[in-house]
C-alpha cells in the first residue's frame, strides 16, 4: 500500500496534521515512541501576551480555528480534553492598570480583554491592584488527547510505536520508503527529535526547558486561571498546576531544585494560603529564539516536510500551521514568509 502520509511524532503538531490529512480522505501512518513535550504541558492558551500587552501573529484565525478542530476531534474520539476557562491578569501596579486598560481599547483587543479592572473576589489570591479579565482562554489536556489519538491510530492500524531510523529511510524522485511502508511525503513532527534529523536538523530548533508543579491547596479555590509571573490553573479536587520556567541551557528533563523555588517563590508571591508540592515535572519545549514557527519543504528532496518550533503556543499554532502546511502541500498555497523555512535556507545561501 502506498499512504499519503509518513507523520513522525504524535504530539500536537503530528496529530493536527494527520487528523487534517484524514479529514481530506488521505491516507497516514504515524511513527511514535513517545516521551512527547506535548504530554507534560501546562496546555494553557491565550491570544494575548501579556508581558507586552500584544497579541500573538494571527491570534483572530488561531483562535476560531482552535475552537473549530478541536471540538470536531472532540466528537471523533468521544472525550472531552479542551476546556474552556476564565483567566485573570493579576495586575501588579497602577502602571499596569494603565496598560491593561489602554490595550482593551485597541480595536483588535476587544474580543480579548476585558476594558476595566475588576476587583478581587479571592481571598487566597494577593491582587491589592485588582484583576484584568481574559477572554477566549483554556487549557487542553494535552496528555488525554494524545493517549486518546493514539489508541485511535492502533485501531486503525496506523501507529508505529518505535523510535524513527533516519538510516532507513529510502527517498525515490515520487514517494519514500521506510521498513517496506511507502508514502508519497514524510511529515517531521518530532519536537526536539529534529536535533538528529540528518535533514533538518540544521534549522535552528533551539528548546527550552519548562518546568511545572500540581499543588493542593483546600484554601485557594480559584475557579478561574490565575496569570502572574507564573499561571495557576485549576484542574480538580483542590489541585492546581502552576507553571512555568524557562531555561534555555538545560536540555535535560531532569526536574531542578532551582526551578522549584522559583515557582514557589512566585505562588508565595501570588497566593497567601497553605498548599503543598504533590508533584514536580519538566519538559523541553520545540522553539526558536525568534519564536518563529519552522513549516515547510526541504530545499533538495522534495517530498521531505517539517512542522516544528511551535513552542509555548503549541496549542494555538498546532491546528493553524498544520492546515497551513497540508494546503501548501495539496493546493500549493503559499506559506507565510515568517513560518516558511524557506526564510532560512535563503539566508543562509546569501552568507555562504
Amino acid at each position: 500500500m502506498m499512504y499519503d502520509y509518513l507523520v513522525v511524532g504524535c504530539g500536537l503538531a503530528g496529530i493536527c496534521f494527520a487528523e487534517k490529512a484524514i479529514q481530506n480522505h488521505k491516507s497516514v501512518v504515524v511513527i511514535d515512541k513517545g516521551n512527547s513535550s506535548s504530554e507534560v504541558a501546562g496546555g494553557v492558551f491565550n491570544a494575548v501576551i501579556l508581558k507586552r500587552f500584544t497579541l500573538s501573529g494571527n491570534a483572530q484565525k488561531q483562535i476560531v480555528l482552535l475552537r473549530e478542530f478541536y471540538a470536531e476531534l472532540e466528537k471523533k474520539l468521544g472525550i472531552d480534553f479542551l476546556h474552556y476557562i476564565k483567566t485573570y491578569r493579576r495586575i501588579a501596579s497602577i502602571e499596569e492598570q494603565n496598560n491593561f486598560v489602554v490595550a482593551s481599547d485597541k480595536p483588535l483587543f476587544k474580543e480579548f480583554l476585558s476594558s476595566e479592572i475588576l476587583s478581587n473576589p479571592y481571598t487566597s489570591v494577593i491582587a491589592p491592584y485588582g484583576l484584568g479579565e481574559i477572554y477566549q482562554t483554556g487549557y487542553l489536556d494535552t496528555s488525554l488527547l494524545i493517549n486518546s489519538y493514539k489508541k485511535y491510530l492502533t485501531q486503525q492500524e496506523s501507529l508505529l510505536e518505535e523510535n524513527f531510523d533516519y538510516d532507513k529511510l529510502k527517498i525515490h524522485e515520487d514517494f519514500v520508503e521506510y521498513n517496506g511502508i511507502k508514502a508519497k511525503k514524510v511529515i517531521f513532527a518530532e519536537g526536539m527529535g529534529l536535533k538528529n534529523n540528518p535533514y533538518f536538523g540544521e534549522l535552528p530548533l533551539d528548546g527550552v526547558k519548562g518546568e511545572l508543579l500540581i499543588i493542593r491547596s483546600k484554601e485557594l479555590k480559584t475557579n478561574a486561571i490565575i496569570k502572574s509571573d507564573i499561571f495557576i490553573l485549576p484542574i480538580c479536587n483542590d489541585l492546581y498546576k502552576v507553571g512555568a520556567t524557562y531555561n534555555w541551557s538545560d536540555k535535560t528533563t531532569i526536574p531542578t531544585e532551582e526551578a522549584k523555588q522559583e515557582l514557589l517563590e512566585g505562588l508565595e508571591g501570588t497566593i497567601n494560603c497553605e498548599f503543598e508540592v504533590v508533584e514536580h515535572f519538566a519538559g523541553i519545549r520545540p522553539t526558536v529564539r525568534d519564536r518563529k514557527p519552522l513549516v515547510g519543504r526541504h530545499f533538495e528532496y522534495s517530498n521531505l516536510y517539517v512542522l516544528n518550533g511551535l513552542g509555548t503556543r503549541g496549542v494555538m499554532q498546532a491546528p493553524y500551521y498544520a492546515e497551513k502546511l497540508f494546503d501548501f502541500i495539496e493546493f500549493d498555497l503559499p506559506l507565510e514568509h515568517e513560518a516558511n523555512i524557506a526564510r532560512i535556507y535563503n539566508k543562509k545561501s546569501k552568507c555562504e
